[in-house]
């Protein structure tokens, strides 16, 4: 474990030439930020993945209140427990920063290393005064594990302070980066946010900006350059643009804070908005006192000021282009109360399981899961099957993570030190073992090992997903194929290796069918990624772009 800094800086500006530097920031000499520097205990990179040995990706939150401003909501509090509930999305760095809507040069940030609860508390709180503000929350894919590359990001620009908060990855990244280093801009950090924040610091040719600067159409030029793979949250002075990309690939959502005593309402039309939210997930909606609205479509510009929201623009894909929503956020990165294209994903898993029986079926006793990746689908499976749903593995939620140890053979031991057998419901018992994905199938050996100690007659491993066999260059830190098991083995195989009586997956077609189903007798465009099991990218691969 290491000690960092966080940062906690309200910044008093000075306005900086339009291609500026980003997190150097520039201020005034009597107004110089105070760096105040706090121990506190983080995880590291590799400490961040989950024991799959998928990563995910990164989550973003913005928040402005409506009516009068100063307001009574708490902005800061409310954007804090927003990204504690996108606190599954990634686990390695934080930072909000919050604007009072008056000055363009003054912004106030928070942000460091670490979990949220280690990097928030009341004092860091209350210095975040603000109307309006942004969040993130962060797993690295493109940047490294380091301070520099903490989100959001702070531009200052000819026009004033901009902060950008990002989730995906540019696939074309390189060749923006050659773009914008060709302006003379530099470039601190290898995050993709902040390529992003420079690119949107230029006006596009033709592009009249008399009356100051237009930044929808600034937005617009950017998602023309880069198709995918991103979801943003930009942040001005008064106003916070939601941005998705065209082939909607990375989720964004958004949510209306409510009246505390407004209740449940199937009609929120009807309900004054005491404020607006956007989130990559709607899942913390709840918990602060908002209700889901809808999503932000693909290509969508939506901007959120004081007097609600609108659609500014709608940038459109080309015509014989799919959307390509990534379809792991329902099978593993999403949280179960989150809603999607009109649809909670727990019931999407939970069918998942149904399919995943009609698919793979066998004489069992009861069924199971690993807790907790692969319960919904294992309680789909169970209902399905008309079999019974037994817990069979207990969490020891005190023990660290697997991935923390350096070998096969010591990973493995944690996964045991991590669960163990509930023997009274496996004694003697053919055992069904549901779980949602397997990656480098260096986990579920173990798992299998303890069941049969403790009693297990059969055990029968079904996996809620398709074998996941690419790489994935939007967003997701996926192993190299090498390092993929479904690569180097079949289902028959693996279950010789792992130990068990037999394995099978769900197959790609029978996800995409499930994820759909709600969609098959609608007129709306719907589309999922399916790379990461296919090989079949939405845009080609990185080198084969053209944009």
């Amino acid at each position: 474990m290491s000690s960092t800094k966080n940062v906690s800086q309200s910044c008093h500006v000075r306005i900086a030439a339009e291609n500026c530097c980003s997190q150097q920031q520039q201020v005034e000499a009597d107004d110089a930020p105070t760096l105040t520097s706090t121990a506190t205990t983080t995880l590291s990179i590799s400490e961040s993945k989950e024991l799959t040995g998928l990563t995910h990706e990164c989550g973003v939150f913005g928040a402005i209140a409506c009516g009068d401003w100063p307001t009574q909501i708490d902005i800061a509090h409310v954007i804090c427990l927003g990204l504690v509930a996108l606190q599954h999305r990634g686990q390695e760095s934080a930072g909000i920063v919050t604007s009072e809507g008056k000055s363009s040069k003054n912004f106030n940030v928070h942000k460091g290393m670490g979990m949220i609860s280690t990097l928030f508390n009341d004092d860091s709180i209350k210095k975040l005064r603000g109307n309006l503000g942004i969040g993130h929350t962060r797993y690295s894919t493109a940047g490294g594990s380091e301070s520099v590359n903490c989100q959001p990001f702070v531009v200052h620009t000819a026009h004033g302070t901009m902060a950008l908060a990002h989730n995906g990855e540019l696939v074309n990244n390189e060749s923006l980066r050659r773009e914008v280093l060709g302006r003379g801009v530099g470039l601190s950090t290898h995050s993709d946010s902040e390529l992003i924040a420079q690119s949107l610091c230029c006006a596009p040719e033709g592009v009249s900006e008399h009356n100051g600067p237009n930044w929808p159409a600034r937005i617009r030029h950017f998602m023309t350059l880069a198709p995918l793979s991103y979801s943003l949250v930009i942040m001005l002075k008064d106003k916070i643009y939601g941005v998705r990309d065209t082939y909607g690939n990375r989720p964004l959502c958004i949510g209306k804070i409510v009246p505390i005593n407004s209740g449940h309402t199937s009609n929120s039309t009807e309900t004054p908005a005491d404020g607006w939210v956007v989130s990559s997930e709607s899942c913390g909606f709840l918990s602060i006192g908002a209700r889901y609205e809808r999503e932000v479509e693909p290509g969508e510009i939506v901007e959120l000021t004081r007097n609600g929201y609108r659609t500014v623009d709608i940038v459109e894909r080309p015509d014989f282009k799919r959307m390509a929503f990534c379809i792991f956020e329902y099978v593993y990165f999403a949280r179960g109360d989150s809603i999607f294209e009109g649809q909670m994903v727990y019931s999407v898993r939970l069918e998942c399981g149904r399919q995943l029986w009609r698919e793979a079926p066998v004489e069992a006793d009861i069924v199971s899961s690993v807790p907790e990746s692969g319960t919904a689908a294992a309680h789909g499976y169970a209902r399905e099957s008309n079999l019974e749903f037994a817990e069979v593995l207990c969490r020891n939620r005190y023990v660290g993570r697997t991935f923390i140890q350096p070998s096969t053979r010591l990973r493995q031991l944690g996964v045991a030190k991590k669960f163990g057998a509930l023997s009274e419901n496996v004694t003697g018992k053919r055992l069904v073992l549901i779980d949602d994905s397997i990656v480098r199938g260096n986990t579920i050996g173990p798992i299998i090992k303890l069941l049969r100690d403790a009693g297990a007659r059969e055990v029968h491993i079904r996996i809620a997903s398709p074998p996941l066999q690419y790489a994935c260059y939007m967003g997701i830190n996926i192993p190299t194929r090498e390092e993929l098991i479904a690569n180097q083995m079949n289902a028959q195989q693996l279950a010789r290796h792992v130990g068990a009586d037999s394995l099978a997956y769900l197959s790609v077609a029978g996800l995409v069918q499930t994820v759909q189903r709600k969609h098959i007798a609608s007129t709306k465009p719907t589309g999922h990624c399916t790379a990461c099991l296919t090989g079949e990218y939405p845009g080609g691969l990185p080198d084969e772009l053209s944009w």
